[in-house]
């Protein structure tokens, strides 16, 4: 089912929801982040971002549906910089 999206969250809301995401991690499920962010924001505009940060696997929810926090762009670069590995 494709969502249409009526308005585009701001930068800096979405780096506010990343951030408290990530100081948090596993602590919370969704409907909980969203009720604790700092600032109050449409449930909409929250799923619009939640959606963004899983499909580009920065976040994760484990078993329990508590949101993880995933990305590790140090790692990355990491592996990427390892010649002995390669991408299939």
């Amino acid at each position: 089912k494709t969502e249409v999206i009526h308005h585009f969250p701001r930068l800096d809301t979405v780096l506010m929801v990343e951030e408290y995401i990530r100081e948090h991690s596993g602590e919370f499920k969704k409907k909980a982040v969203w009720t604790k962010l700092p600032k109050k924001m449409m449930y909409q505009t929250f799923n619009v971002i939640y959606n963004y940060l899983l499909e580009s696997g920065k976040i994760a929810r484990d078993s329990d549906g508590k949101i993880c926090w995933i990305w590790n762009p140090e790692l990355v670069k990491k592996y990427l910089s390892d010649n002995s590995l390669a991408i299939r």
